[in-house]
């Protein structure tokens, strides 16, 4: 009875040694993440990554996993990540004709926006003394993931750290947007879009697709310029800073 439950107990970390168990706690959140999202009643100030994050933490820590196993499991599914934000550019081609009426706001707009985005948080960190891993680690964090932590990595900064500070980004910049929108009376679909992929990546982009098609394929758009935009100009910075 002993030897059964020693390997009852030791079965977690037995399965942890293929990705069989990252991948299945992984997506287990996630449904029980949009699930309890929800039953909640949608509510802004947390969406459903942060309810999976939260599970899949918890769970991570009661089971007792050795995390570094984890993630090398969990690697398989971070190769759906390029593939799923490549496909955004499905319902981006599909509103290709008013992404073309209004280039030109977009292209003042871009370049602006994007490099505020990056600065204040760099700012902020080095007013507060923040050592350079740090200021690395915060200066992608309005990008969206895959394109984050090929930047993060080319900087020298720590891919966890830039994670955490991307995930309060899109909550954050998902509940300003939506504030402002309202104080602002913009009712504008394309405009909310665009603010909300700009400034909160993937899950602006996941708000903006509950807003219409139209805000989501303009989500999709300053979400994907964003991060071509800062994967051109933040390395160089860097350098010359």
């Amino acid at each position: 009875m002993t030897d059964l439950l020693e390997r009852f107990l030791a079965l977690p970390n037995t399965l942890s040694a293929s990705p069989i168990l990252a991948i299945g706690l992984t997506l287990g959140a996630f449904f029980a993440g949009n699930w309890l999202f929800r039953r909640m009643g949608r509510p802004l100030w947390l969406p459903p990554v942060v309810l999976s994050a939260f599970l899949l933490s918890a769970t991570i820590a009661l089971l007792s996993l050795d995390y570094t196993r984890y993630q090398q499991g969990a690697q398989w599914l971070m190769l759906l990540l390029g593939p799923a934000t490549v496909a955004l550019g499905i319902p981006l081609y599909q509103q290709m004709h008013h992404v073309r009426a209004l280039w030109r706001p977009i292209l003042c707009t871009l370049p602006i926006a994007a490099t505020l985005a990056a600065v204040y948080a760099v700012v902020i960190a080095w007013a507060l003394g923040a050592t350079p891993l740090v200021l690395a680690s915060l200066a992608p964090k309005s990008v969206t993931a895959p394109i984050a932590i090929g930047i993060t990595e080319q900087l020298g900064g720590s891919v966890p750290l830039m994670m955490g500070g991307l995930l309060v980004t899109g909550v954050v910049a998902t509940l300003f947007v939506d504030l402002l929108s309202r104080v602002l009376s913009i009712t504008d679909d394309r405009i909310l879009g665009f603010a909300l992929g700009l400034n909160g990546h993937a899950v602006g982009t996941a708000r903006a697709f509950e807003i219409s098609r139209t805000a989501g394929a303009f989500a999709s758009l300053g979400m994907g310029l964003t991060g071509v935009f800062t994967a051109l100009i933040l390395p160089l910075a860097f350098r010359l800073w």
